[in-house]
Protein backbone atom coordinates (compact mmCIF):
# COMPACT_ATOMS: atom_id res chain seq x y z
CA UNK A 1 0.00 0.00 0.00
CA UNK A 2 1.61 3.37 -1.06
CA UNK A 3 2.30 5.80 1.88
CA UNK A 4 -0.31 8.63 2.07
CA UNK A 5 0.84 12.07 1.29
CA UNK A 6 -0.94 15.51 1.47
CA UNK A 7 -0.33 18.66 -0.37
CA UNK A 8 0.46 21.91 1.03
CA UNK A 9 -3.09 23.41 1.46
CA UNK A 10 -4.02 20.36 3.10
CA UNK A 11 -1.54 20.55 5.73
CA UNK A 12 -2.06 24.09 5.96
CA UNK A 13 -5.17 24.01 7.32
CA UNK A 14 -5.20 20.51 9.21
CA UNK A 15 -1.79 21.75 11.04
CA UNK A 16 -2.41 25.51 11.72
CA UNK A 17 0.94 26.33 9.62
CA UNK A 18 0.35 29.01 6.73
CA UNK A 19 2.10 27.58 3.55
CA UNK A 20 4.80 30.71 4.12
CA UNK A 21 6.19 29.36 7.20
CA UNK A 22 6.40 25.23 5.81
CA UNK A 23 8.55 27.07 2.77
CA UNK A 24 10.25 28.89 5.05
CA UNK A 25 10.94 26.26 7.34
CA UNK A 26 12.19 24.04 4.62
CA UNK A 27 14.63 26.17 3.42
CA UNK A 28 16.39 27.42 7.05
CA UNK A 29 16.29 24.45 8.64
CA UNK A 30 15.28 21.39 6.33
CA UNK A 31 12.36 20.69 7.74
CA UNK A 32 10.12 19.44 6.69
CA UNK A 33 11.23 18.01 3.43
CA UNK A 34 8.58 17.55 1.00
CA UNK A 35 8.32 15.22 -2.04
CA UNK A 36 6.76 16.99 -5.32
CA UNK A 37 4.56 15.37 -7.66
CA UNK A 38 4.97 15.12 -11.58
CA UNK A 39 3.86 19.19 -11.67
CA UNK A 40 6.31 20.08 -9.06
CA UNK A 41 3.90 20.82 -6.42
CA UNK A 42 4.63 19.54 -2.88
CA UNK A 43 3.77 17.02 -0.94
CA UNK A 44 4.40 15.72 2.68
CA UNK A 45 4.05 12.17 4.44
CA UNK A 46 2.01 11.28 6.99
CA UNK A 47 5.29 11.00 9.45
CA UNK A 48 6.07 15.13 8.81
CA UNK A 49 2.51 16.16 9.09
CA UNK A 50 2.32 14.54 12.32
CA UNK A 51 5.60 16.34 13.54
CA UNK A 52 4.63 19.55 11.94
CA UNK A 53 1.05 19.11 14.50
CA UNK A 54 3.71 18.37 17.29
CA UNK A 55 5.96 21.19 16.88
CA UNK A 56 2.63 23.34 16.13
CA UNK A 57 1.51 22.88 19.91
CA UNK A 58 4.96 23.54 21.35
CA UNK A 59 5.30 26.90 19.97
CA UNK A 60 2.03 27.45 21.09
CA UNK A 61 3.38 27.03 24.27
CA UNK A 62 6.35 29.83 23.68
CA UNK A 63 9.16 27.26 22.21
CA UNK A 64 11.25 28.44 19.21
CA UNK A 65 11.26 26.50 16.29
CA UNK A 66 14.87 26.84 15.75
CA UNK A 67 15.60 24.92 19.03
CA UNK A 68 12.46 22.37 18.50
CA UNK A 69 13.53 21.20 15.02
CA UNK A 70 17.06 19.36 16.03
CA UNK A 71 14.98 17.58 19.09
CA UNK A 72 13.68 13.96 18.18
CA UNK A 73 10.33 12.93 17.99
CA UNK A 74 9.87 11.33 21.64
CA UNK A 75 11.65 14.32 23.15
CA UNK A 76 9.01 16.78 21.46
CA UNK A 77 6.36 14.62 22.67
CA UNK A 78 7.80 14.73 25.95
CA UNK A 79 7.78 18.42 26.13
CA UNK A 80 4.48 18.24 25.23
CA UNK A 81 3.43 16.24 27.90
CA UNK A 82 5.38 18.41 30.64
CA UNK A 83 4.09 21.38 29.49
CA UNK A 84 0.24 20.78 27.99
CA UNK A 85 -0.11 24.80 27.69
CA UNK A 86 1.16 27.88 29.50
CA UNK A 87 -2.15 29.00 31.05
CA UNK A 88 -2.01 25.32 32.35
CA UNK A 89 1.49 26.08 33.70
CA UNK A 90 0.91 29.35 34.89
CA UNK A 91 -1.98 27.88 37.28
CA UNK A 92 -0.57 25.34 38.46
CA UNK A 93 3.33 24.61 39.11
CA UNK A 94 4.38 28.42 38.38
CA UNK A 95 1.78 29.58 40.41
CA UNK A 96 3.16 29.23 44.00
CA UNK A 97 6.42 31.24 42.30
CA UNK A 98 4.36 33.74 40.81
CA UNK A 99 2.28 34.48 44.08
CA UNK A 100 5.46 34.90 45.94
CA UNK A 101 6.64 37.78 43.24
CA UNK A 102 3.52 39.07 43.72
CA UNK A 103 3.59 39.47 47.73
CA UNK A 104 6.77 41.43 47.24
CA UNK A 105 4.42 43.73 45.40
CA UNK A 106 1.92 43.61 47.97
CA UNK A 107 4.31 43.88 50.78
CA UNK A 108 5.96 46.91 48.65
CA UNK A 109 9.29 45.88 48.48
CA UNK A 110 9.89 47.03 45.29
CA UNK A 111 13.28 45.97 45.46
CA UNK A 112 13.16 42.43 46.11
CA UNK A 113 10.13 42.49 43.18
CA UNK A 114 12.81 43.59 40.97
CA UNK A 115 15.16 41.47 41.83
CA UNK A 116 13.02 38.34 41.49
CA UNK A 117 12.01 39.17 38.11
CA UNK A 118 15.90 39.76 37.02
CA UNK A 119 16.67 36.00 38.13
CA UNK A 120 13.99 34.90 36.65
CA UNK A 121 14.93 36.75 33.17
CA UNK A 122 18.48 35.65 34.04
CA UNK A 123 17.18 32.15 33.94
CA UNK A 124 14.20 31.73 31.59
CA UNK A 125 15.92 34.09 28.41
CA UNK A 126 13.76 36.82 27.02
CA UNK A 127 11.04 34.70 25.42
CA UNK A 128 10.21 32.35 28.01
CA UNK A 129 10.13 35.06 30.70
CA UNK A 130 7.45 37.42 28.71
CA UNK A 131 5.57 33.98 27.77
CA UNK A 132 5.85 32.26 31.62
CA UNK A 133 6.43 34.75 33.50
CA UNK A 134 5.29 38.19 32.76
CA UNK A 135 2.11 37.24 31.00
CA UNK A 136 0.64 35.13 33.48
CA UNK A 137 2.32 38.03 36.44
CA UNK A 138 0.19 40.32 34.39
CA UNK A 139 -2.98 38.21 34.43
CA UNK A 140 -2.92 37.61 38.02
CA UNK A 141 -2.24 41.22 39.12
CA UNK A 142 -5.22 41.94 36.85
CA UNK A 143 -7.54 39.55 38.57
CA UNK A 144 -6.03 40.91 41.73
CA UNK A 145 -7.20 44.62 40.99
CA UNK A 146 -10.82 43.27 40.30
CA UNK A 147 -11.07 41.26 43.21
CA UNK A 148 -9.94 44.52 45.14
CA UNK A 149 -7.27 42.77 46.70
CA UNK A 150 -4.44 45.06 45.66
CA UNK A 151 -4.22 48.43 45.66
CA UNK A 152 -4.49 51.12 42.72
CA UNK A 153 -0.59 52.54 44.13
CA UNK A 154 0.67 49.09 44.40
CA UNK A 155 -0.73 47.76 40.52
CA UNK A 156 1.08 51.06 39.23
CA UNK A 157 3.93 49.91 40.91
CA UNK A 158 4.17 46.68 39.57
CA UNK A 159 3.27 48.25 36.02
CA UNK A 160 6.73 50.52 36.42
CA UNK A 161 8.99 48.21 37.46
CA UNK A 162 8.08 45.45 35.07
CA UNK A 163 7.94 48.25 31.71
CA UNK A 164 11.54 49.67 32.84
CA UNK A 165 12.34 45.86 33.21
CA UNK A 166 11.48 44.81 29.96
CA UNK A 167 12.51 47.79 28.30
CA UNK A 168 16.28 47.46 29.79
CA UNK A 169 15.78 43.51 28.27
CA UNK A 170 14.40 44.67 24.74
CA UNK A 171 17.30 47.17 24.38
CA UNK A 172 19.81 44.24 24.71
CA UNK A 173 18.48 42.44 21.49
CA UNK A 174 19.96 43.04 18.07
CA UNK A 175 18.23 45.52 16.30
CA UNK A 176 16.10 44.18 13.75
CA UNK A 177 15.26 45.42 9.99
CA UNK A 178 12.06 43.82 9.17
CA UNK A 179 8.58 44.07 9.19
CA UNK A 180 8.55 47.82 10.50
CA UNK A 181 6.29 47.47 12.81
CA UNK A 182 4.71 50.48 15.20
CA UNK A 183 3.15 50.06 18.41
CA UNK A 184 0.75 51.63 20.14
CA UNK A 185 -2.91 51.77 21.64
CA UNK A 186 -5.64 53.91 20.92
CA UNK A 187 -7.10 56.56 23.07
CA UNK A 188 -9.02 55.41 26.66
CA UNK A 189 -6.15 52.41 26.23
CA UNK A 190 -3.79 53.39 28.94
CA UNK A 191 -2.13 49.87 29.77
CA UNK A 192 0.77 49.81 27.82
CA UNK A 193 2.70 46.76 29.33
CA UNK A 194 1.02 44.28 26.53
CA UNK A 195 2.83 46.11 24.02
CA UNK A 196 6.29 45.73 25.26
CA UNK A 197 5.60 41.89 25.99
CA UNK A 198 4.53 42.04 21.70
CA UNK A 199 7.58 44.32 21.32
CA UNK A 200 9.76 41.92 23.11
CA UNK A 201 8.16 39.19 20.95
CA UNK A 202 8.66 41.03 17.87
CA UNK A 203 12.09 41.77 18.49
CA UNK A 204 13.14 38.44 18.75
CA UNK A 205 11.95 37.48 15.06
CA UNK A 206 14.35 40.09 13.46
CA UNK A 207 11.61 42.91 13.29
CA UNK A 208 12.32 46.53 13.70
CA UNK A 209 9.90 48.17 16.66
CA UNK A 210 9.39 51.74 16.71
CA UNK A 211 7.09 51.95 20.14
CA UNK A 212 5.13 55.51 20.53
CA UNK A 213 3.07 54.40 23.74
CA UNK A 214 -0.41 54.52 24.69
CA UNK A 215 -2.97 56.58 23.79
CA UNK A 216 -2.66 57.98 20.41
CA UNK A 217 -5.70 59.45 18.59
CA UNK A 218 -6.48 57.76 15.05
CA UNK A 219 -5.05 60.00 12.84
CA UNK A 220 -1.67 60.72 14.65
CA UNK A 221 -1.13 57.16 14.16
CA UNK A 222 -2.12 57.21 10.61
CA UNK A 223 0.19 59.95 10.08
CA UNK A 224 3.11 58.35 12.22
CA UNK A 225 2.31 55.32 10.36
CA UNK A 226 3.17 57.37 6.69
CA UNK A 227 5.93 59.39 8.56
CA UNK A 228 7.67 56.05 9.99
CA UNK A 229 7.26 54.55 6.52
CA UNK A 230 5.80 51.31 8.43
CA UNK A 231 4.83 47.91 7.44
CA UNK A 232 2.40 46.84 10.09
CA UNK A 233 0.55 48.71 12.50
CA UNK A 234 0.02 47.10 16.11
CA UNK A 235 -2.42 47.97 18.71
CA UNK A 236 -2.95 46.19 22.01
CA UNK A 237 -6.16 46.09 23.60
CA UNK A 238 -6.81 45.06 27.75
CA UNK A 239 -9.51 43.17 29.08
CA UNK A 240 -11.00 46.91 30.58
CA UNK A 241 -10.95 48.16 27.10
CA UNK A 242 -15.23 47.99 25.93
CA UNK A 243 -15.27 45.20 23.48
CA UNK A 244 -17.72 46.55 21.62
CA UNK A 245 -16.25 49.70 20.86
CA UNK A 246 -13.38 47.63 18.86
CA UNK A 247 -14.51 46.90 15.35
CA UNK A 248 -15.59 49.88 14.23
CA UNK A 249 -12.59 51.61 15.84
CA UNK A 250 -10.24 48.99 14.17
CA UNK A 251 -12.54 49.31 10.55
CA UNK A 252 -12.16 53.42 10.84
CA UNK A 253 -8.33 52.94 11.06
CA UNK A 254 -7.82 49.88 8.99
CA UNK A 255 -9.66 52.13 6.30
CA UNK A 256 -7.65 55.73 6.81
CA UNK A 257 -3.80 53.62 6.90
CA UNK A 258 -1.50 54.31 3.77
CA UNK A 259 -2.15 51.62 1.17
CA UNK A 260 0.26 48.57 2.26
CA UNK A 261 0.40 48.74 5.62
CA UNK A 262 -0.52 45.88 7.78
CA UNK A 263 -2.94 46.38 10.87
CA UNK A 264 -2.68 43.78 13.58
CA UNK A 265 -4.75 43.95 17.18
CA UNK A 266 -3.94 41.81 20.30
CA UNK A 267 -4.35 41.59 23.69
CA UNK A 268 -7.13 40.11 26.24
CA UNK A 269 -9.50 42.56 24.59
CA UNK A 270 -10.29 40.83 21.42
CA UNK A 271 -9.79 37.27 22.32
CA UNK A 272 -13.37 37.09 21.94
CA UNK A 273 -13.67 38.88 18.92
CA UNK A 274 -14.80 38.16 15.50
CA UNK A 275 -12.37 38.21 12.74
CA UNK A 276 -12.13 41.59 11.16
CA UNK A 277 -11.76 42.53 7.62
CA UNK A 278 -8.48 43.50 6.82
CA UNK A 279 -7.39 43.03 10.72
CA UNK A 280 -5.26 40.52 11.61
CA UNK A 281 -6.76 39.55 15.37
CA UNK A 282 -4.16 37.51 17.99
CA UNK A 283 -3.99 36.73 21.59
CA UNK A 284 -0.81 35.21 22.37
CA UNK A 285 2.53 35.85 21.95
CA UNK A 286 3.18 32.71 19.36
CA UNK A 287 0.58 34.27 17.35
CA UNK A 288 2.17 37.28 17.30
CA UNK A 289 5.79 35.53 16.32
CA UNK A 290 3.74 33.51 13.56
CA UNK A 291 2.69 36.40 12.01
CA UNK A 292 6.22 38.32 11.99
CA UNK A 293 7.69 35.37 10.28
CA UNK A 294 4.66 35.01 8.01
CA UNK A 295 5.27 38.43 6.81
CA UNK A 296 8.87 38.55 6.50
CA UNK A 297 8.53 34.86 4.17
CA UNK A 298 5.98 36.88 1.59
CA UNK A 299 8.28 39.64 1.83
CA UNK A 300 11.31 37.40 0.33
CA UNK A 301 8.92 35.81 -1.82
CA UNK A 302 7.75 39.12 -3.67
CA UNK A 303 11.21 40.36 -3.48
CA UNK A 304 12.75 37.25 -5.11
CA UNK A 305 9.92 36.94 -7.77
CA UNK A 306 11.03 41.01 -8.56
CA UNK A 307 14.78 40.28 -9.18
CA UNK A 308 14.06 36.82 -11.49
CA UNK A 309 15.31 37.50 -14.87
CA UNK A 310 12.69 37.61 -18.01
CA UNK A 311 12.13 34.47 -19.38
CA UNK A 312 13.51 34.33 -22.72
Amino acid sequence: MSKPLFNIATVERDVGLSKDVLRVWERRYGFPSPERDAHGERLYPFEQVERLRLLKRLMDQGHRPGRLMALPEAELAALVKVRPNATEESTQGNTGALDAVISLIKNHDATGFDQALQQRLAKEGLQRFVQDTMAPLTSMIGQAWEDGSIEVYEEHLFTELSNRLLRKAISGVPGGQAPRVMLTTLPDEPHGLGLLMVESALSLEGAHCIPLGTQMPLMSIVDAARAHRADVVALSFSAAFPARQIPPLLQQLHGLLPEGVVLWAGGAGVGRLAQQSGVRLMVSLAEVQTAAVEWQAAAKSVTSTQTQPPSA
